[in-house]
């Protein structure tokens, strides 16, 4: 009974697992009724099939991105704006623009090109400097009160979902990885292997063993002329 099972995929390791399992606690082989090595098995691959299919970061990534990119929009359109406003010389209240364009400078005309971050840091000192009443009658009376509550509302929403993200990252990273739980997996279906070939020439093992080593056959039969091993998790 020889398999390699580092080769073997991790949906084929996931479903050889399930089906010693099934086989162990079928009740046609009372040899192995309560075995610890059962029991182990059916421990790792618990573990095994909470994590085997998740990678290392929560996945919420391109949330992220999409709520970064709506606060850049809205960033880049008001900062335009003021930008444009402020050379019409004969607009009214041009100058009001000017003003605002100089606070949106003070705090870096390329936020949206920083980290996530160090944009978030300067995006929340540029917001509570225009939120100062003076600043605020400025939005005003440009008309550009909801341009601004717009910048702030994707602002805000980033935050949520940045926060979120980091809180799942976090909770992933607290369990064990993938890679470390397929080994311990591996291992006892390695010893269980083992032990099946040490007895199978015991009175109450021969069937067993014939058995098992079908659904051994059966795993190597899935796995054979693949090539990579596409579906593993990265790091394993």
């Amino acid at each position: 009974m020889k398999i390699a099972l580092t080769k073997l995929s991790t949906k084929d390791l996931a479903t050889l697992a399930q089906r010693i399992i099934s086989n162990a606690q079928s009740g046609k082989y009372p040899v192995i009724s309560n075995h610890p090595l059962v029991s182990a098995i059916q421990t790792s691959y618990a573990a095994y099939d909470e994590v085997y299919t998740k990678q290392i970061y929560s996945g919420r990534g391109t949330d992220v991105a999409g709520a970064d990119y709506e606060r850049d929009v809205a960033y880049k359109n008001l900062k335009a704006f003021l930008n444009g406003y402020r050379k019409l010389s004969t607009a009214v209240n041009y100058q009001l623009a000017e003003e605002l364009y100089q606070v949106f400078k003070q705090f870096g005309l390329d936020l949206d090109r920083l980290s996530y971050s160090s944009q978030t840091a300067q995006m929340k000192k540029l917001i509570e400097e225009l939120e100062l009443p003076e600043n605020r009658q400025k939005i005003t009376a440009l008309s550009l009160d909801a341009a601004f509550n717009e910048m702030k509302a994707k602002h805000d929403a980033f935050e949520l979902i940045f926060a979120d993200q980091a809180e799942a990252n976090a909770d992933l990273r607290q369990m064990s990885s993938a890679s470390a739980i397929r080994k311990v997996l591996e291992k006892n279906l390695k010893s269980y292997f083992n032990l099946l070939t040490a007895m199978k020439e015991v009175s109450g093992w021969e069937l067993f063993y014939n058995d098992v080593n079908e659904l051994v056959k059966a795993a190597k039969n899935s796995s054979s002329g693949k090539g990579k091993d596409d579906d593993r998790p990265k790091g394993e």
